[in-house]
Order: C-alpha cells, then sequence, then structure tokens
C-alpha cells in the first residue's frame, strides 16, 4: 500500500486511455473504491448539489456512502456527460469490470512501481491528511470505521512533519555556540 505523488499520478493520467484516465481522475478526487467508480451510475449524481452516493450493497461497510465531490470531481463528471444513459464511466456501453491490464501498462509507461488501482483511495487519503483535513472529517469522507484505519491509508512523508516539528524552534531552546549555525539554517 503506497500513495503516489501529485507529479506521479500527472504522469499516470497522461499514460492511461481517456476512460480509465477520467476514472483515476475521479478515484483521486473521492476516494472511491474501484467498484463503486467502475459501477456508477448517473441516478447516483447530483452535480447541482454536488454530491454523489453509493447504495449500501456494493458499499464495503454495507452502509450508504454520501460523497461531497469536489471541483475536480464535478468536472470529471461534467465530462462524462453524454456518453452513456446509465454508466457514468462506460466502455463500449458497459462497466469496465477488469482495468487492471491497461492500469498496469501505464504504471510501467509512467515509472510507477508497486502501485495497484487501490493505491488511489490510499493516495487520496493521503493527500487529505497532507493538506490539513482533520483526522475525523478524512475518517467520514472515507467512510471508515476507526480512526486507526485513516492512519492505516493515509502515508505520511518526513516532509509532511517537518512544518509539525519546526514549530518549537526556536527562542524557547537553550541557546548554545550554534546560534550562528542556527541562523544560517534559518535564511
Amino acid at each position: 500500500m503506497i500513495a503516489v505523488s501529485g507529479e506521479e499520478a500527472d504522469r499516470l493520467i497522461a499514460e492511461l486511455p481517456r476512460c480509465l484516465a477520467a476514472m483515476t481522475r475521479f478515484s483521486l478526487a473521492t476516494g472511491l473504491r474501484r467498484y463503486n467508480v467502475t459501477h456508477l451510475e448517473w441516478d447516483q449524481v447530483n452535480l447541482d448539489r454536488r454530491t454523489a452516493w453509493i447504495h449500501a450493497d456494493p458499499a464495503k461497510a454495507g452502509k450508504p456512502i454520501h460523497v461531497p465531490l469536489n471541483t475536480e470531481a464535478v468536472v470529471v463528471l461534467r465530462e462524462q456527460q453524454g456518453l452513456h444513459p446509465r454508466w457514468v464511466f462506460p466502455y463500449r456501453g458497459k462497466p469496465i469490470t477488469k482495468p487492471n491490464e491497461a492500469f498496469n501498462a501505464a504504471l510501467i509507461r509512467a515509472g510507477i512501481e508497486n502501485f495497484r488501482w487501490h493505491d488511489l483511495r490510499h493516495t487520496w487519503a493521503s493527500w487529505h491528511v497532507q493538506a490539513g483535513t482533520p483526522l475525523p472529517v478524512s475518517k467520514e469522507l472515507g467512510g471508515w470505521a476507526s480512526l486507526e484505519m485513516v492512519m492505516r491509508y493515509a502515508h505520511l512523508g518526513a516532509t509532511h512533519l517537518a512544518e509539525h516539528a519546526e514549530r518549537i524552534s526556536g527562542p524557547r531552546l537553550v541557546r548554545t555556540n550554534s546560534d550562528t549555525a542556527r541562523r544560517k539554517i534559518a535564511a
């Protein structure tokens, strides 16, 4: 389980066929699982209210999922309008059931290793936490039962933590002969 950077996600999307690129963008914008994206129907979407919903039966936890749509998700959905009367992401008139072959080939071309479709959900969770979305909100957005699951999905790098580590740096710390070095680091 890994997450990719925004630059890696852009490379992957550029290598995907149009339909899979749209599905990938939507997955990164919503955090939805593959089946919930591949089988999304237009009657589950309200673009005016910027919401979508997943019925309880295909949801992993067996509970309906309310999905607030951010701007990227709405853009993707608007691009999909008119392609099929029922399915949001159709391929030859049906939902894509096995995107792995084309997805895996695009990963190779994009130079991304050890990544699978479900890692788009991990990436979405990581991006939320790194952007400052509170963990309880991330939990609700992702439909997880516990904060532990959010942390399992959200992979945080040390660069994300640097801002927080720096919060106690400064005048409260005991000054030593390294004050000159500290000024050079801060500059």
